[in-house]
């Protein structure tokens, strides 16, 4: 069974920096697009950033500029640099993998909460 795991969430005051990780396990052989999402309380869950299996990135007009998103592929993991913090950055972040093993296989990971007090 293939499933993604999250870790590196927590508190931070504004302006600080957090990193998170996701890692597939199971019998991986590809991931195509690896990324991030966040949902707030009271609010949809939305993108946050995007990285396909070549290297291409897609980052949400909030976070540009100050997340930075990377990925290890053959360790299957993904992560994301957050730096300059805000509080409205405060949200569950969310791991997703599509198109995986060459099929429409999508997984997410359980949420990590990132809190960014002000």
């Amino acid at each position: 069974q293939v499933q993604l795991v999250e870790s590196g969430g927590g508190l931070v005051q504004a302006g600080g920096s957090l990193r998170l990780s996701c890692a597939a396990s199971g019998r991986i052989f590809r991931i195509d697009n690896m990324g991030w999402y966040r949902q707030a309380p009271g609010k949809q869950r939305e993108l946050v950033a995007t990285l396909t299996y070549w290297g291409v990135t897609n980052y949400a007009d909030p976070v540009k500029g100050r997340f930075t998103i990377s990925r290890d592929n053959a360790k299957n993991a993904v992560y994301l640099q957050m730096n300059s913090l805000k509080p409205e950055d405060t949200a569950v972040y969310y791991c997703n993998a599509e198109k995986v093993n060459y099929s429409d296989l999508e997984l997410w990971g359980q949420g990590t909460q990132v809190t960014v007090s002000s």
